[in-house]
């Protein structure tokens, strides 16, 4: 199946977003911590008049965090707004989704929010699901 492709670079790794799944792209400037909460949870930042949960994405999924990362990409899931840190964008274009390929070696992390592989110009790009890495997606998805 064919769809519009955000192709961002976070964890180490080059990966495709479902425009779908994408609100918008931002810069974010000064994030609050938020006491006591959750490690991938880098805090809360104002975007637009409306307050964003900021989610240290290389940390949602067990690796150390982005660092000085201010690029992300915002997401909403019942009715709350996330932005998912990045460390860079590269590009908008459709591309077909292909399965992953049995016996194609994953880390247990980045299997949980795979989706298929897209092929950019001869590499493959891991899809991968934004909204996996979210605590409220097993209540959504139920």
């Amino acid at each position: 199946m064919t769809g519009l492709y955000l192709i961002a670079r976070f964890a180490g790794r080059t990966v495709a977003i479902a425009s779908e799944q994408v609100h918008s792209v931002v810069d974010i400037s000064k994030v609050t911590p938020v006491p006591r909460s959750p490690p991938f949870v880098r805090g809360l930042a104002a975007l637009r008049s409306r307050v964003v949960t900021v989610i240290d994405t290389p940390v949602a999924l067990g690796f150390p965090g982005s660092g000085s990362a201010r690029r992300a990409v915002t997401v909403h899931v019942d009715g709350h707004s996330y932005a998912m840190l990045v460390d860079a964008l590269e590009d908008v274009a459709p591309f077909a989704l292909h399965p992953l390929a049995n016996g194609l070696a994953l880390a247990p992390a980045w299997r949980s929010i795979a989706l298929g592989l897209i092929d950019r110009d001869g590499v493959p790009v891991l899809a991968v699901d934004l909204l996996g890495l979210l605590p409220t997606s097993t209540a959504v998805a139920a």
